[in-house]
């Protein structure tokens, strides 16, 4: 009877969700945003809710999703069998086909897919999925193609809403730049992308989206500028990350630079002059740079004509987790090209939420905010970095090291439970003591999918978490090893032991709750930094004192 209830009560985060049915956190997102009537969540935040699993289940049977059940996977897993790692001309033909381009390769097979998923949904809708997908595939990959979701909710919400003409120089596949103007609403989109195939995709989603007046144009757009006499109401740009041989020497004396020609080391302060210098008057730039971009010695000189001017708005310290090639917090800059009507500007907005959660709030408390007069930063070194100048509020002590020592306790108590307890097996300490299948053999079986490096089970006759399991073992990540000690992500090289499926689910609840016990340890990991940081920082700043009750105890 407790074991009934304990599992009505079980609940799953969305990524939970997107684990069990096989599929992305955004097809969950777009799950809970098309059909009304999915589950609503039962606790948690909102930012984090929480989904009954049981109510969660029923949903995904009753419309047919799930592993082996979605057409939205299966048309990627097809999708990637017939292009490979190109997924970029894949779904530049999905698009092409979508819009009825002439002369379009995707082959027939795909189009009945496409066709079955457009009488679903709208072919808008289905190309965003499919988009959703791809951002979210790069970003697993660290590749520096595309911007996260993450950080155009960014450059969204600081932006606010936009009218006018609003431009993207390295704008990718649209995402930042369509989000911040708008597909077809009452701002016009313009952007310049080195990409061609990144370029094309842009191109069919403003298409599909009916904004034929998008102008979106290919090449490089520092060295080749297709929008030379281009001024808009805003810019916005996630420029490449790094950039150092962005064509100085033949850009040395372009009218682009005037703060004053970057250093050959100061791509960035090259984009961030670019952008600025397509910035009507009265018009914004919000341009996310690396933090070394507010300090290097070597772009001081820039930094301070920005301040002089009076061009430099506010910088916005991003929490870490918003960027899809690192982990560095970004800053945000907003820049203001002065009007003839506009007040001179006294000071400049420094934000710090390198503490706040990502996917949390980005609306700055008072204690995040300072606001600097333009003299306190003309200083010699010209630091323009938030954290220079934005006080951290000082932590209750007492209450919070309380707190988390309770919260440690606790957790420390669940993390014994969640550890199973395992008797001696049948087997000598080798997965050869099994007879065994190949990995290989199921995929062409087509009992087992492998995308991003993860194996799912498409039969009910294989249990994914035993499968998965198995596939940590000591003698599978060896088989997955060169001879230079380099892990190479062939999982169908891997071999399984043969179970029946009872044997299966009995090992995969032990793998599960061994994941389980994992994850939350490196929670508890992360709870222990806090709190030793807490107690250090306490002892010595004489917000906490030793516990002179325990010493007489003892």
């Amino acid at each position: 009877m407790e074991d009934e209830e304990s599992a009505s009560a079980a609940v799953v985060t969305a990524a939970q969700i997107a684990r069990l049915a096989g599929v992305t956190r955004a097809a969950v997102a777009n799950w809970r945003r098309r059909h009304d009537n999915f589950p609503a969540p039962v606790g948690g935040t909102a930012a984090g809710p929480l989904f009954s699993l049981e109510e969660v289940e029923t949903w995904l049977a009753g419309q047919r999703k799930g592993r082996g059940g979605s057409p939205e996977v299966a048309l990627w897993q097809a999708l990637r069998s017939a292009y490979g790692d190109d997924m970029t001309t894949a779904l530049v033909d999905v698009g092409g086909y979508l819009v009825h381009e002439e002369g379009n390769a995707l082959q027939d097979s795909l189009r009945e897919v496409v066709d079955h998923l457009a009488a679903e949904r709208t072919a808008p809708q289905l190309f965003e999925d499919l988009i959703n997908r791809f951002i979210a595939s790069v970003g697993r990959s660290g590749a520096q193609a595309v911007s996260s979701p993450r950080l155009v909710r960014a450059f969204t919400h600081f932006a606010g809403p936009v009218k006018g003409l609003v431009y993207d120089p390295a704008c990718g596949a649209g995402s930042l730049l369509f989000a911040v103007a708008g597909v077809g609403g009452s701002a016009r989109a313009a952007g310049q992308e080195i990409s061609t195939g990144l370029l094309h995709l842009a191109r069919l989603r403003a298409r599909l989206a009916g904004d034929d007046e998008a102008r979106l144009e290919a090449g490089d757009s520092l060295r080749e500028d297709r929008h030379p006499d281009l001024r808009a109401q805003l810019v916005v740009c996630e420029p490449p990350l790094g950039q150092t041989d962005w064509g100085r020497e033949e850009l040395l004396i372009d009218s682009r630079w005037e703060l004053g020609a970057p250093p050959r080391a100061e791509g960035d302060l090259a984009w961030l002059q670019h952008c600025y210098s397509h910035t009507a008057p009265g018009g914004r730039t919000l341009i996310a740079l690396a933090p070394s971009a507010a300090y290097r010695r070597s772009g001081r000189r820039i930094r301070t004509e920005l301040v002089r001017r009076g061009a430099l708005a506010s910088i916005v310290a991003l929490p870490a987790g918003l960027a899809t090639s690192h982990n560095q917090p970004l800053l945000l800059w907003e820049l203001r090209r002065p009007s003839s009507t506009d007040e001179a500007v006294r000071s400049v907005r420094m934000v710090d939420l390198t503490e706040n959660d990502p996917d949390g709030p980005l609306e700055p408390t008072a204690g995040q905010i300072a606001h600097v007069p333009l003299i306190d930063l003309l200083r010699e070194d010209v630091d323009l970095s938030p954290s220079a100048y934005v006080t951290a509020a000082r932590p209750d002590y007492p209450a919070e090291y309380l707190a988390l020592r309770a919260e440690l306790e606790q957790q420390l108590c669940e993390l014994a439970e969640l550890l199973p307890s395992l008797p001696p097996g049948p087997g000598t300490g080798s997965l050869d003591d099994f007879p065994a299948v190949g990995v290989g053999d199921l995929v062409q079986a087509g009992l087992v999918h492998t995308e991003e490096n993860e194996a799912v089970s498409t039969s009910d006759q294989l249990d994914t978490d035993y499968l998965r399991g198995f596939l940590r073992s000591a003698g599978n990540t060896r088989r997955n090893t060169s001879t230079t000690g380099t892990h190479r992500a062939d999982l169908r090289g891997a071999h399984l032991p043969q179970m029946d499926i009872e044997q299966q689910r009995r090992y995969g609840a032990a793998f599960r709750n061994l994941g389980e016990f994992e994850r939350r340890l490196k929670d508890v990991a992360r709870m222990g930094d806090r709190a030793a940081h807490l107690a250090y920082d306490g002892l010595t700043n004489g917000a906490l004192a030793p516990d002179v009750t325990r010493e007489g105890a003892e």
